[in-house]
C-alpha cells in the first residue's frame, strides 16, 4: 500500500489518501511530545512534509510509515 497524497491540515492533522482507495485524517498531535516530532509544533515545519510513498517525512527527521497512518485514520 502506497500513500498517494498527503496534505497538512489545521490542528496538526494530515489528510492522507492511499492507493487502495482508503483516505482519511491522521492526528499527529499525540506525537508532538516525542523529541523528534517537537519541531513540528511550528506550523511552518509541520507543513514541510514530504510523501515518500511508503512513509511521510519532515525535514527535522520525523517520519511515519504508511501502515501507522492507515491504522490510525479518523
Amino acid at each position: 500500500m502506497r500513500i498517494t497524497d498527503v496534505t497538512p491540515q489545521e490542528e496538526w492533522t494530515l489528510h492522507v489518501a492511499f492507493d487502495n482507495g482508503r483516505s482519511g485524517v491522521f492526528d499527529v498531535s499525540p506525537y508532538l511530545d516525542y523529541e523528534v516530532f517537537q519541531p513540528l509544533r511550528e506550523k511552518v515545519e509541520f507543513n514541510r512534509i514530504r510523501n515518500g510513498g511508503y512513509y511521510v517525512e519532515w525535514a527535522c527527521g520525523a517520519d511515519l510509515s504508511a501502515d501507522t497512518l492507515e491504522a490510525r485514520l479518523m
